[in-house]
């Protein structure tokens, strides 16, 4: 039942981000929006590094033969998570945040179905971060508790609140009703329990694996970092509050990680 929780605590939290429409009048102003990115922004660089990057690195270091080479799975897992990542971002065209100009392959989808592609590209690693720290937790990985898991996936619950938020107020700005707004946003974090629990599977038959899931995990999500959140926050006026938002969010996980670990 915990796993079940945990599976779906960042759903839940995309959910409620789009339920905003409906409380709501306006389109979402500027500050909040940027505010909202860089808070983003923090918590995914700060579970990538105390919940996936540094737990793999100490998995890797129980081998007594390791020595230096130990980091190797944390480096490749990294680089292969960025490239995959960087892979599906050129292959399937998509809508950046905050902007009109597709990117990826060209295609006549409308702008709404690229909106929903660009955020399950965002979303993909984060449930991918969420199966393989319950799969580490499952399986007695040293440094990963089950709590430590949970706290992983409420941190980004947490962050999907302003996600949902950001995805589905431009959407109904755009004409969308309330409702259909609120549904693409919603479906938008379904991603996330399908890629946890592919990842949960599959870490659960490769074991010796864990350190290069945990590094993968974390590459694509710096991915999402770099690629899409913080130039959309660092942009045009207000980025300061984009700075501000980022290291709430980062403490904020750095917090949970700590007090729940």
């Amino acid at each position: 039942m915990t796993l079940i929780i945990g599976l779906l605590i960042p759903l839940l939290g995309t959910m409620l981000g789009s339920a905003f429409v409906f409380f709501m009048k306006d389109e979402m102003s500027a500050r909040l929006q940027k505010s909202l990115l860089g808070f983003a922004s923090g918590v995914m660089v700060a579970a990538s590094v105390w919940s996936l990057l540094i737990p793999a690195m100490e998995m890797a270091s129980m081998d007594n033969e390791a020595g230096v080479w130990s980091v190797v799975p944390a480096a490749v897992g990294f680089l292969l998570g960025m490239g995959f990542l960087l892979l599906i971002d050129e292959l399937t065209p998509h809508l950046h945040i905050g902007t009109d100009k597709p990117e990826g392959v060209r295609s006549h989808l409308s702008k709404t179905a690229m909106l929903a592609l660009a955020v399950t590209i965002h979303n993909l690693p984060e449930g991918m971060a969420v199966g393989v720290v319950f799969a580490g937790a499952e399986n007695g990985a040293t440094h990963i508790s089950l709590a430590s898991a949970l706290a992983v996936s409420l941190g980004i619950a947490i962050q999907n609140v302003p996600e949902g938020a950001i995805i589905s107020m431009p959407m109904r700005a755009a004409g969308n009703s309330r409702w259909r707004s609120f549904i693409i946003g919603s479906l938008s974090g379904a991603v996330e329990p399908i890629g946890a629990i592919a990842v949960l599977l599959l870490a659960s038959l490769l074991l010796p694996a864990l350190p290069y899931l945990l590094a993968f995990a974390a590459g694509a999500m710096f991915y999402v970092v770099v690629e899409e959140l913080i130039p959309e926050a660092s942009s045009g006026q207000h980025s300061n509050l984009s700075t501000i938002g980022f290291a709430v969010g980062f403490v904020l996980m750095m917090v949970l990680d700590v007090v729940m670990g």
